[in-house]
Formats: C-alpha cells, structure tokens, sequence
C-alpha cells in the first residue's frame, strides 16, 4: 500500500481503518466448521499450512542480488521492501536503496492511484487554491505525486542512506495475533541499521517530518503553510503508515486463505 496524498489522508482515515479490519478479519477463518487456513496451536500460535515462516509465492522471497522481493499487496500494490529470513539477507547498498525507491514510486499502480486520490481531492473541494476544473484537477495530481513520490525517498532511500538504516519491513509470519501487531506497530519506531543493529526509526519518523514540511511550504497552497498544517500532514502520514505495514505483516495469512479458497 503506497502513502497517500497528504491533505487527503484525514477524510480517508476513517475508510483505511475499516479497511484494515476488513482485511485483518479476511486472514482468519469465516466459518468455524471449516479448517482454517492458520491452525492454532496450544499456545495460540498461528501455523501456517507446510513449515512455518516461509511463505509459498517465490515472488514474496527476497532476491539474493537485490535484497528486495516482487511481491505486491493484494497481487497489486508494490511492496518491494517487504521481506523475511533477516538473517539471511546482506545491506542494501546506497544506490539499491535508491532503486527500489525509483521503482515503488514510478510503478505503473502508482499513476491511478493518485488520479484516484487527486479525483477525491477535488470531489470536497479541498485545498481550495487549486480550483476546479480540469487545471484544478492537474494541480492536485502533480501535488498528490509529489507528495508520495518525496516521502517514499525521504523515508525508504536518502535518510536510510545518510544514517545506515535499513529500510526493509522484516514479517514476523508466526505467532499471536496480538503480538505480531504489536511487533507490526513497533517497526515505526524501531527498525534495523545496516550492521543488523536496532535503532530508532529515525529514517520513518524524521523523514516523514521533513517530506510534510517540504510539500507544507513549497507547492502547495499558500493558504496551508502552516505549522499546525504540517503538524497535522506529519501525523497523518505516520498513522496510515502505520495501517499498512499492519497489513503488510498479515498479507501472507491473507494470500494463502485466498488461494485456498480458490482451489476449493
């Protein structure tokens, strides 16, 4: 799941936490005469069908070259940075850091979406410095780009670099419900540095801070630069940052009852 235009995150909050329930609920079994596709063990663990954690897609395996995976959320959404077997996995490199970013950012998912969110934009006449019409339109999803295409960077790629800091989302894929949340949550603010260290997600919590500010107080409205605007942009961009990289850890549970669902 890609980061969302700034100023359109606070009237879609609402929408992606439902989302997230939605989704969370899909990786557990809907009826309880059926076997469920995670089986619970005595101690409430959840184990997947086969060994536990690998996950069958070869395309959610991290590449041995680039250090970084081809899957996508809901077989849609790049979500390259997402990985297992930490310990098995070398640093990134500066300019691989660089590439899976250019690559998130300028996928081809990438371009409908912001349409999409630029269309929601203008649908409740936010930001009312851009107008209407169809030059309205177009500043909203020039800003809408910008604003995800400097986060992606700022928190997946530049920060990273600058402070050695390891921009992947390591899945836990096994254990409580509750406790891989919790570990989900945490990974805001505590991530890994190059040398396999914890650390604190400055890249996460410092970047997104300086992506709110540049886009508060450069090309947007003149209306909306101001500090309590970039407070509130920062904010928002932790929050649903934080929906997602929940949803990234349940993904596998949910892929695999999709597909079992679909050979039955």
């Amino acid at each position: 799941m890609r980061k969302m235009t700034n100023r359109s995150r606070r009237c879609a909050s609402g929408f992606a936490a439902k989302l997230l329930a939605v989704l969370l609920l899909g990786a557990l079994p809907a009826d309880p005469q059926q076997p469920p596709i995670s089986n619970t063990s005595a101690s409430g663990e959840f184990e997947a069908e086969g060994k536990r954690p690998a996950d069958s897609d070869p395309k959610a395996q991290p590449s041995p070259q680039s250090g970084t995976s081809n899957d996508r959320l809901f077989y849609t959404l790049p979500d390259f940075l997402t990985v297992q077997d930490a310990g098995n996995l070398p640093p990134l490199k500066t300019s691989q850091k660089l590439k899976v970013e250019a690559r998130t950012s300028f996928d081809y998912v990438e371009y409908p979406w912001y349409a999409v969110l630029a269309g929601i934009s203008q649908a409740e006449d936010s930001e009312r410095g851009y107008g209407q019409g169809a030059a309205g339109y177009g500043k909203r999803y020039g800003a809408a780009f910008a604003d995800g295409t400097i986060e992606n960077f700022m928190t997946g790629a530049i920060l990273p670099s600058l402070l050695r800091e390891d921009p992947r989302f390591y899945q836990m894929s096994e254990g409580r419900f509750w406790h891989r949340t919790g570990y989900a949550i945490s990974r805001i603010f505590v991530t890994r540095t190059d040398a396999g260290r914890e650390d604190f997600n400055y890249s996460e919590i410092v970047g997104s801070a300086l992506s709110a500010g540049i886009s508060t107080f450069s090309y947007h409205p003149r209306a909306d630069r101001n500090w309590e605007n970039a407070a509130s942009v920062w904010g928002s961009m932790v929050g649903y940052d934080t929906i997602t990289i929940v949803v990234k850890e349940f993904w596998p549970d949910i892929r695999r009852k999709l597909r079992r669902n679909h050979r039955l």
